[in-house]
C-alpha cells in the first residue's frame, strides 16, 4: 500500500484479515470495528465451531430454529448465490465437504483413505423465516456458507470501520476484498496472484481498485489428500466431487465483495464457459488457466504478459 495508508492484520476465519485506513489516526478504531463484524460472521457462520449458529441449526434433525439477524443476512446471502448462479453455489455442500476431508479448520486437514463423494442435497430446502428470524433444514442437511460468508464479513467489516472513522477503508479476508469511503488519490492497489498469502513477490498483476470489491478463487491452495487422489476445496453441487480445474485461478471485480466471490467460485465451476458467462455480466475478471495462460473479460487492465508462471 501506499506512504498514505496504514496497515493492521490478524488471524480469523482460517486465514488472514487485513485492514487499511487512508487515515493513520483512525486505523485503531477502523481496526475494533472490523474485528467486531468478523467475529459476528464467525459465532454465526462458521462450520467448525461447536457453538456456532451454523452448527445448531445444522443438527436441530429438521426442527426450526430461532436464529441472529447476522445469520438471516447470511442465509440470504447464500440463498441468492443459489439462485443467480442456477445451484452452482449451493449452500447445502456442508456434508460434501465433510465426507471428501474437509471437516474441520484447513490447517488441521490431514490425509486420509479412500473417499465417497456425495452431491448436495439441493439449496431449495432450506427454509428461512425472515420475518420471524426462523431457519429450517431437513434432517441430514448440512449447511456450509464458505462460499459467501467470508466475502460478506469483508463487505460488512469495510462498511463498519469506514462509517465509524469517516477513513477511506479496504478489508481483505483471504482472496476477498472490499472497500468503503474514499480511496486514496491513485485508488487500492491490490496484488491479484493464485496464493493470497504467498508475499508481494510472486508471480501476479498489481491492479487498483477505487469502490466495491474484488475476490479470488482458486484451486491452488486449499488441497489435500485422500487415498490416491489429491482434493481442492472448489465441489461441483451436482457430483460432490472437485470442480475440473479448467482455471487455476479466477479473480472478479464487482460492486461489492460478495458478488466478486459469487462470480469468482462459479467462473472456476463453470470451467470454460466462464469467460463468455463474466462478459454477459459485464463483470471485468482474470482468468488463470492450468498451463498459465491469462485470459482477461469485460475491460479487466492488460497485462504485460500473456502467460503467467
Amino acid at each position: 500500500m501506499s506512504a498514505a495508508t496504514t496497515t493492521a492484520s490478524w488471524r480469523a476465519l482460517g486465514t488472514t484479515v487485513v485492514v487499511v485506513t487512508t487515515e493513520p489516526g483512525d486505523l485503531e478504531a477502523a481496526v475494533e470495528r472490523a474485528r467486531a463484524s468478523v467475529d459476528a460472521i464467525d459465532r454465526a457462520c462458521s462450520r467448525f465451531r461447536e457453538d456456532s449458529e451454523l452448527s445448531r441449526v445444522n443438527a436441530a434433525g429438521g426442527s426450526p430454529r430461532r436464529v441472529s439477524g447476522v445469520f438471516v443476512r447470511a442465509t440470504r446471502c447464500a440463498l441468492r448465490a443459489a439462485a443467480l448462479t442456477d445451484g452452482d453455489l449451493d449452500p447445502t455442500i456442508g456434508a460434501s465437504l465433510r465426507v471428501a476431508g474437509y471437516d474441520r479448520d484447513f490447517a488441521h486437514i490431514r490425509a486420509g483413505g479412500p473417499v465417497r463423494f456425495r452431491r448436495a442435497s439441493g439449496w431449495r430446502c432450506v427454509e428461512l423465516d425472515d420475518a420471524h428470524s426462523i431457519v429450517r433444514v431437513p434432517s441430514g442437511i448440512e449447511l456450509d456458507y464458505g462460499a459467501t460468508a467470508k466475502a460478506l464479513a469483508a463487505d460488512i467489516a469495510a462498511a463498519d470501520a469506514a462509517a465509524a472513522t469517516g477513513a477511506g477503508v479496504l478489508v481483505g479476508i483471504g482472496g476477498d476484498i472490499a472497500t468503503a469511503g474514499s480511496a486514496p488519490p491513485d485508488g487500492w492497489p491490490v496484488l491479484v496472484a493464485d496464493n493470497h498469502a504467498g508475499g508481494d513477490d510472486q508471480p501476479g498483476q498489481t491492479i487498483s481498485i477505487r469502490s466495491g470489491g474484488l475476490a479470488t478463487s482458486s484451486t491452488t491452495v486449499r488441497r489435500w489428500r485422500r487415498g490416491e487422489r489429491e482434493l481442492h476445496h472448489i465441489l461441483d453441487p451436482a457430483t460432490g466431487r472437485p470442480a475440473a480445474e479448467h482455471w487455476r485461478t479466477a479473480s472478479v471485480a464487482a460492486a461489492c465483495c460478495v458478488d466478486a466471490n459469487i462470480a469468482s467460485t462459479t467462473a472456476i465451476l463453470r470451467g470454460e464457459r466462464a469467460p463468455r458467462w463474466l462478459e454477459g455480466l459485464g463483470l471485468p475478471a482474470r482468468l488463470v488457466a492450468r498451463d498459465g495462460a491469462v485470459t482477461l473479460t469485460a475491460g479487466w487492465p492488460a497485462q504485460s504478459e500473456a502467460r503467467e508462471r
